[in-house]
């Protein structure tokens, strides 16, 4: 007699059932799990779960909104950076992605802007996607690519998070391209009191296991001044920071 919990039958059985009953029938099964467990290893188990969940919701996100995050859309944080950058002005998007948050400050501020990343995928997307007259998409790394062309403003989009020596990083980035500002937006630790709890059980807390930090307020504001740089602007939303900082020896 076959398993009934191989693939085949297990599909039939997932068809025959309503997501109402599905729901139920997953909760109780995690219901009795975690309550027959330590309190600690309850916590653990429903957190795995949730950061099992969270990379398939994105994945959905993406589906639902036809090829980009639906987060671009809620939480409007291209209006962050479109809003503080000047008709005619010359951005650089560093780690632009699949191109959306350059499309977009190009055709709404009217700047010019280059997108770089370092995944070629990145940018064929970018490149076949998001094509606009006043932007361009590289391959290339900043720190080592020439530019042909000086920049008004550095971009840096959930990127900062991800290099392991910031400060040093931005140090270098502003003696390469030599902005006269650089926009920053970053994730937030204190977005909720899970986050700490999880940190206390040693479990993974970060959004993305590709991250180095996730800031809260102090830890940002000391890179910034460890880099040579000056915050003149700084809101928190949809926890994380949106910041607009300049070089020290540039007055505001």
């Amino acid at each position: 007699m076959r398993d009934i919990t191989e693939p085949d039958d297990l599909n039939r059985r997932l068809e025959t059932i309503s997501d109402e009953a599905l729901r139920n029938l997953i909760l109780d099964v995690v219901a009795k799990r975690v309550r027959n467990a330590s309190p600690a290893d309850g916590l653990m188990f429903l957190f795995q779960l949730d950061a099992d969940l969270y990379p398939l919701q994105g994945e959905l996100s993406v589906s639902y909104d036809g090829g980009t995050h639906t987060k671009h859309r809620h939480t409007k944080y291209h209006d962050f950076f479109i809003n503080r950058i000047n008709q005619g002005e010359r951005v650089l998007d560093i780690g632009c992605g699949i191109g959306f948050l350059a499309f977009d400050i190009a055709e709404k501020s009217g700047a010019f802007v280059t997108g770089v990343d370092l995944e070629v995928k990145n940018i064929d997307i970018a490149n076949s996607r998001f094509k606009h007259p006043r932007v361009k998409y590289l391959l290339a790394d900043i720190l080592t690519t020439k530019f042909d062309e000086s920049f008004d403003v550095a971009v840096l989009s959930n990127v900062l998070e991800h290099l392991p020596e910031r400060p040093e990083f931005l140090r270098a980035m502003v003696n390469a391209i030599k902005p006269s500002r650089i926009l920053l937006r970053v994730p937030v630790f204190e977005r909720d009191w899970r986050v700490p709890l999880k940190e206390e059980l040693g479990i993974d807390y970060r959004l993305d296991q590709t991250h180095y930090t996730e800031y809260t307020l102090e830890s940002f504001s000391d890179e910034i001044a460890a880099a040579g740089l000056k915050m003149t602007h700084q809101e928190c939303r949809w926890s994380e920071i949106w910041a607009e900082v300049t070089p020290s020896n540039i007055d505001v």
